[in-house]
Formats: C-alpha cells, structure tokens, sequence
C-alpha cells in the first residue's frame, strides 16, 4: 500500500465541499466525505489503475458526487494536490503542481 498525503489547498478543497453540502442537507456532507475517504484508499490499493490525465497528474473520480481527486505518484508514495469538483477548469489548479 502506498502512503497518502494531502495537500493544505486540497484540505480546503474538501472543507469547502463538506461545508457546501451540508447546507443542502444535513448529513450530505459526512457522506461526501465517506465517498471520499473509499477514494483515498481506493488510490492508496492501486494508484496506477487511474489514467494520466494532466501531465503526471493522475485523476480519480469518486463514487456518487462530482468531484475528482488529483494526485501525483512516485515509487512509495501518493501525493494529493486537489479535490475538485467535475465542472471547475483544471487550469485553476495548474499552479498547485
């Protein structure tokens, strides 16, 4: 299994996105995260499974909710730079690398 950081600015990606659908529906927001955390350990199991869609970068989008985890790998370990939900340009991230 490979290591897994994440990133401050993809903290804040998941923050802003847990905060956003708990004000849809209490609750929405705890099942996000869920959905997101069966992601990280779905990347962790098998990180080369996810094609390279940026670059380097790798993109894996989670189950049930419209956003994309991205990451780089090396040999031991996962690097997540962004959640990002399906819609928002990729260039808004670039700077992130």
């Amino acid at each position: 299994m490979y290591s897994l950081s994440i990133s401050e600015d993809a903290k804040l990606d998941i923050l802003d996105a847990f905060l956003w659908y708990e004000e849809q529906q209490q609750g929405l927001g705890l099942k996000f995260e869920s959905f997101l955390e069966a992601g990280f350990n779905f990347i962790q199991n098998s990180p080369l499974l996810f094609e390279k869609k940026y670059n380097e970068i790798r993109v894996h989008y989670i189950d049930k909710f419209p956003y994309g985890i991205h990451y780089l790998l090396d040999e031991e370990s996962v690097k997540v730079l962004a959640v990002f939900h399906t819609s928002r340009d990729p260039q808004n991230w670039f700077e992130r690398i």
